[in-house]
């Protein structure tokens, strides 16, 4: 099977379970329903995702005995936050879940926008990508998944899914990024894009995004009037 099946059927069955869950431990909490909502679309626009604009890394076969104890099983550390929220019956602020919210949507937009932006923009030129969201962040993409994830991870208010988080930030996400810039480094623009741009959070003095905060400033003020 290729690795994207084992990834898919992780996102299938998160609504399953965290319903299963919900049922088993009699919890029909706010709480819960956020956490269901938040993670079951994240998962239904993951599966559109992969209709549309794939990520051609996950076109690989592996056989089960390799994708299901190192694919399926690590991603399967995923299912922690929604047990340890609804199993404890957590009540959470109101602020908090505000901020859960936040970086949830946050975490979206730049985990899609991200990949469309890369899959349709090499579909017409191969090369570096740095415009758009890729003139911040050499990983917009990256960076909005484990916002994803750090959303849920605040929701379960428990302290395992946060070790899941960083298992998979500095054992996945980390590594994958630093071979991408060894691999982009062949371009001869890639050091001076390096200089501009963060690995993963965008440089607070880039030049390039205080410029484009000044543009929308400006436009804002100027409608204003």
């Amino acid at each position: 099977m290729k690795i994207i099946t084992y990834i898919n059927l992780h996102k299938i069955l998160v609504a399953p379970i965290v319903l299963g869950l919900m049922w088993y431990f009699n919890n029909w909490s706010t709480e819960a329903f956020i956490y269901l909502a938040l993670h079951g679309t994240y998962c239904a626009l993951w599966l559109m995702k992969s209709a549309l604009f794939p990520d051609r890394r996950f076109e690989d076969a592996q056989p089960p005995q390799i994708g299901l104890p190192f694919i399926f099983l690590p991603l399967a550390g995923y299912y922690l936050a929604p047990y340890f929220l609804i199993s404890r019956h957590v009540t959470l602020p109101p602020w908090l879940v505000g901020l859960v919210l936040c970086i949830y949507t946050i975490g979206i937009f730049l985990h899609y926008v991200g990949d469309a932006q890369k899959f349709y923009t090499l579909r017409l030129k191969r090369g570096l990508i740095d415009d758009g969201l890729f003139a911040y962040t050499r990983n917009p993409n990256y960076l909005g998944e484990i916002l994803i994830y750090l959303s849920f991870a605040i929701l379960s208010w428990h302290w395992v899914p946060f070790v899941v988080l960083g298992a998979w930030t500095f054992g996945f996400f980390v590594r994958n990024m630093l071979n991408k810039d060894k691999s982009l480094s062949r371009y001869p623009e890639f050091a001076e894009y390096k200089l501009r741009s963060g690995l993963l959070f965008p440089k607070p003095y880039a030049p390039d995004l205080f410029a484009g905060l000044m543009r929308l400033f400006r436009g804002t003020k100027c409608q204003g009037r």
